[in-house]
């Protein structure tokens, strides 16, 4: 689908901004009243991105990638501008409501994977489920349906120490889709595989955005060359969209 086709885009930012303060790290800065120094990790980013869309997320190391994906992921609240995800604009929303929204819309696949040690890959993939009060006998069928999808139907009661990295990765994805999202976010998602693994994961993430939107940051060509499009970034502001 290309972008500006007439339909609503699923996620979109409008001349969104991010800024941090930067401490001293001294004890008295608690108590001062001056302004902090600030460090600016974006600056005026407009995007959007339809369903069926896969769009990659490109820069140097902290050009801001990160920092967007959290942003659309309303992990993260701007200091300016707006987010829209699935037609909700997130920007004012509670911490309470943009953890809803979260769990009916949106699916993180984080670079270090934050599967927990002490679950199956099962459990860590019907943890969203228990999350939205599913039943245990339809969160264990939905998990295991979507580990046979990613390849995995004969590891769903292995623990993260007992698969490789990129079954781990894989693991990571199937639990972000466990609610059928609207969107699916990935930070680095190839960047600690080798390069077949990381052919196997992003045959999967191109994979669902027949049904969804994916966007993926990424400093690796071999990831961007799966996208539709590329959004490049440096020093915080977009430089390229195409």
């Amino acid at each position: 689908m290309e972008p500006g086709s007439g339909t609503e885009p699923i996620v979109s930012c409008e001349s969104l901004g991010r800024e941090y303060t930067r401490s001293s790290g001294r004890w008295l800065d608690r108590f001062r009243s001056v302004d902090r120094p600030t460090v600016t990790a974006l600056s005026d980013v407009t995007l959007a991105v339809d369903s069926d869309e896969v769009v990659g997320i490109a820069g140097p190391s902290g050009s801001g990638k990160s920092t967007l994906l959290h942003l659309l992921a309303a992990l993260d609240v701007p200091s300016e501008g707006t987010v829209e995800v699935a037609g909700t604009d997130v920007t004012g929303l509670s911490e309470r409501k943009r953890t809803r929204l979260r769990l009916d819309h949106v699916g993180i696949v984080f670079q270090r994977f934050y599967l927990l040690p002490s679950l199956s890959a099962r459990g860590n993939v019907a943890l969203p489920l228990v999350q939205r009060g599913v039943s245990k006998r339809n969160r264990r069928e939905r998990a295991t349906a979507l580990l046979e999808r990613v390849g995995l139907g004969e590891r769903v009661t292995h623990r993260p120490d007992e698969l490789s990295g990129g079954e781990q990765q894989r693991v990571a994805i199937a639990r972000a889709l466990a609610t059928d999202p609207a969107v699916v976010l990935a930070d680095e998602p190839t960047g600690e595989l080798d390069s077949a693994t990381s052919e196997r994961v992003l045959d999967l993430l191109t994979d669902v955005a027949d049904e969804r939107a994916v966007i993926l940051a990424s400093h690796d060509d071999q990831a961007l060359d799966r996208t539709d499009r590329v959004v490049r970034l440096r020093d915080g502001r977009v430089v390229r969209d195409a």
